[in-house]
């Protein structure tokens, strides 16, 4: 069994405790917490040993397509999920949808990247079919609007669950006598990606800031902070099926 799969047998173990009807809300929330951090220690393990010389981890790209509706939408929470992996994303446009996005990182940072994003749309999609403006909104908010702000608040919770847990495990890997800090590891791999980046698209000026006008981002919010955090590949997801 490889790394990746052990990693994952651990992850679904802890999510299935997670998922059992018998345990309280703080014991599901506890064993959510545990497999976001196992995923975390993965990526700070794989980094340490490239950094050794023990293990060939090297920067490379992956692109994810991107359909409507919401393709700006899906981009962003892809994005919000690549920068606390430390990788870098690229988005194509096509008038105002978003076609493709090229993803920048160490190879496997990238794989942590695709799995968490399959994951992750996944649990919005399944909660997207269900939301909508509600009370004294319902009668002149359209379920457009309100669906992409609570996209933009699940992308946003996730982001910062994400960099909070990858930090936690920066600051908690045990530095061997003589050898570099976890810390000073992760900072040269920013680094590195940053200058791989800049060399292919530095020039290329950031997209204007979306002005959205929906109510449903602290409700998307809230959905972001009970996502869980499962990289467990789940075959046959599509990644476009968002409702419309």
């Amino acid at each position: 069994m490889s790394d990746q799969e052990t990693l994952l047998a651990k992850v679904r173990k802890l999510l299935a405790k997670a998922e059992d009807p018998a345990v309280t809300e703080a014991e599901a929330e506890s064993y959510n917490t545990k497999a976001a951090e196992l995923i975390a220690r993965y990526g700070i393990d794989r980094a340490m040993l490239a950094d050794s010389g023990a293990h060939t981890d090297e920067i490379t790209t992956i692109k994810i397509s991107m359909s409507n509706p919401y393709s700006r939408d899906k981009a962003t929470l892809l994005t919000n999920i690549a920068h606390p992996l430390r990788c870098r994303a690229l988005l194509h446009r096509w008038g105002q949808s978003v076609t493709d996005v090229t993803v920048f990182g160490f190879r496997s940072d990238l794989e942590r990247v695709e799995l968490l994003y399959t994951s992750l749309l996944l649990q919005a999609t399944t909660q997207l079919t269900r939301v909508r403006p509600e009370g004294f909104r319902a009668g002149f908010e359209s379920i457009a609007a309100y669906r992409r702000t609570w996209l933009t608040g699940f992308a946003t919770a996730v982001y910062l669950r994400l960099k909070a847990t990858e930090e936690r495990a920066t600051r908690s890997h045990a530095t061997e006598p003589g050898g570099k800090s976890a810390a000073l590891v992760v900072r040269d791999r920013n680094t590195l990606v940053k200058d791989a980046y800049d060399t292919q698209y530095g020039n290329l000026r950031p997209a204007p800031r979306r002005r959205l006008t929906g109510s449903g981002y602290l409700d998307g919010h809230s959905a972001g902070e009970r996502a869980n955090l499962n990289p467990t590949g789940l075959g046959g997801v599509s990644r476009g099926a968002l409702p419309r």
